[in-house]
């Protein structure tokens, strides 16, 4: 039975929503873990909440991705006390706040030292829709027509398809003599994942943050997904949102140009906290959540749209043995973003153009299992820069005495 919000959870909402949107339905049964921004100590603290409260357990774990390399991470931290830093929905609000108090903690995207990688078309219909993609070089009108006659042939429902079969391979072989090959069909269907790096580590923001996109692209949309937190060893401890911004306009002109599609200034979100597996929540959990999409902007647009985990065609465990292994390694962990199903195709401006995004768009990206992420839409260029890297950690945690 879901439990009302507690009092340190109850608050009027702001553009990020509240503490109980932010949170898990059943976050009182769950071990949660995240990272503030500690003004007294001038860097970032790993935490858990707990009953709607904030705790710095940074004086036993210097790290997130300490905690993730334990042999059993969530058994840990659901014993640990901590420091007391004050209530979750404070801190909340302090990080969406247009005026933040810089003498207060705020959040920040849960992982630290881990890899940030990405798995691309791992659901058909973003498969067809990379293929109308590419087909249309970043032209939204055209691309509407592709997919019309591509639709009417192929159908869009592939779900069920087992990439690497010879099912995938007689479908591939019938695209291709209909003229739609593409590079995305091998990543879709063949025996290899796209697997990328979405970003540098430490350059993910958290929830109630600003996301950014180029302000060049004219056509971009988010994209929700689940992430899955890999120990060095391949084991996966936990998960959390994420949304793996894309500017398909770059994309589309060439697969070449990915890292510039992918890899800008504030364009990796995750938040709002890492969810570790315990004997409530685990893969299994995993495979069976929906993903919720809500996009309002300025303008009066509204889309919704779900992405059901069930539907991927590729399983997530397969996409972490693709990720790391004896092939390899990541000493540090790694997030791994598992794809999305949600292709905008809703018109917003004018018939055939589909979705693009606007400055001031919220974007919310929620899973009952997981909470709600939220962020604004905002040029990559305006956003705070990402100036705190490796070596600034290093220092700082040197510096308080954690390492």
């Amino acid at each position: 039975m879901i439990q009302p919000p507690s009092e340190d959870l109850a608050a009027e909402a702001g553009w990020f929503g509240t503490a109980a949107d932010a949170l898990p339905d059943d976050a009182a049964h769950g071990v949660l873990i995240g990272r503030i921004w500690d003004p007294v100590a001038g860097g970032p603290s790993p935490v858990v909440v707990r009953d709607g409260k904030v705790f710095d357990i940074s004086a036993d774990f210097p790290t997130v991705r300490d905690i993730c390399e334990l042999p059993d991470p969530a058994a840990v931290v659901a014993g640990l006390d901590g420091r007391r830093v004050g209530r979750f929905r404070d801190v909340l609000a302090n990080t969406g706040a247009a005026d933040r108090d810089l003498t207060r903690p705020w959040l920040l995207a849960p992982v630290d030292l881990q890899a940030l990688k990405a798995a691309g078309v791992t659901f058909a219909v973003s498969m067809i829709e990379r293929v109308i993609e590419e087909q249309a070089g970043g032209d939204m009108a055209l691309a509407a027509e592709i997919r019309r006659r591509m639709l009417a042939g192929v159908g869009a429902d592939l779900h069920d398809l087992s990439p690497g079969s010879e099912e995938a391979a007689r479908l591939k072989n019938l695209l291709v003599a209909e003229g739609a090959w593409s590079q995305y069909l091998e990543v879709g269907i063949g025996p290899d994942a796209e697997i990328f790096t979405k970003g540098q580590i430490l350059s993910a923001v958290g929830t109630a943050a600003p996301v950014g996109v180029l302000a060049a692209s004219t056509w971009n949309n988010p994209e929700p997904e689940v992430a899955l937190i890999v120990q060095s060893s391949g084991r996966v401890v936990g998960a959390t949102l994420g949304n793996d911004v894309n500017l398909r306009d770059v994309e589309g002109r060439s697969a070449l140009l990915l890292p510039k599609a992918k890899d800008n200034n504030a364009s990796c979100a995750l938040g709002p906290l890492i969810r570790l597996f315990d004997d409530r929540f685990d893969l299994e959990r995993v495979r069976g959540l929906s993903v919720c999409l809500e996009i309002d902007g300025v303008d009066g647009f509204r889309l919704e749209a779900v992405s059901e985990m069930a539907r991927m065609s590729r399983d997530p465990e397969a996409l972490v043995r693709q990720l790391i292994g004896p092939h390899h390694q990541y000493p540090d962990g790694a997030v791994l973003m598992l794809g999305t199903m949600f292709a905008p195709i809703q018109d917003r401006d004018h018939p055939g153009e589909g979705f693009t995004h606007k400055a001031g768009d919220i974007v919310r990206i929620s899973s009952p299992a997981l909470g709600t992420l939220v962020n604004r839409v905002q040029h990559a260029e305006d956003c705070e820069p990402w100036d705190f890297g490796v070596r600034d950690l290093m220092g700082n945690l040197m510096r308080r005495g954690l390492l």
